[in-house]
């Protein structure tokens, strides 16, 4: 069995660019809210999108059981538009009516999800039996658990909370289980 501890990044202090945007005062206090109780599990490894505010989310539980953060690339937020949208609302939802739909240098749902499921796939055969975390985004997380159940949709994703943290466990590459655990 791998259990991998999905986690939605804290809050984060709003700017147009998505690589470097921190988590806000309140998202940091959250982080370390999270790392207090994910420091209760037998964590193996801890894995990130590359964006600041998932990093910056892991980082107190990575310093505390004295890991090292790795970030892969396919765990990044799916990008909806190139340059941002002009309303957000608007453009989210244009891509969940039609998953096959992109906006002008945006990712489709079905691009994401499989660079999502690729990703994941990865880390269960680099980690297999062992307890990961991995601090991503709710978008993206939620397109990589709606290809294992179409429950896990545009409404799982409104209700979302920042952080969030659903533990999926693994036989092989066959999801046994989906549990969330409270904060």
């Amino acid at each position: 069995m791998t259990k991998l501890y999905i986690v939605r990044h804290a809050h984060s202090t709003y700017t147009t660019e998505e690589r470097t945007r921190p988590l806000s005062k309140e998202g940091r206090a959250d982080a370390n809210a999270l790392c207090e109780k994910l420091s209760m599990y037998p964590i193996d490894i801890i894995v990130s999108s590359p964006y600041q505010r998932a990093v910056e989310t892991v980082k107190p539980l990575a310093d505390y059981l004295h890991k090292q953060v790795h970030t892969m690339e396919g765990w990044k937020e799916r990008t909806l538009v190139e340059g941002g949208a002009a309303d957000f609302q608007k453009a989210i939802e244009a891509v969940w009516e039609d998953e096959s739909f992109s906006w002008p240098g945006g990712e489709s749902n079905v691009e994401a999800r499989d660079r999502g499921v690729q990703a994941l796939n990865q880390l269960l055969e680099k980690y297999n039996g062992k307890h990961v975390v991995v601090g991503t985004h709710g978008n993206i997380m939620t397109l990589i658990m709606g290809a294992f159940d179409t429950n896990y949709d545009v409404n799982f994703w409104r209700g979302l909370r920042m952080p969030d943290v659903y533990t999926l466990t693994f036989e092989d590459k066959e999801l046994a289980r989906v549990e969330r655990i409270d904060l």
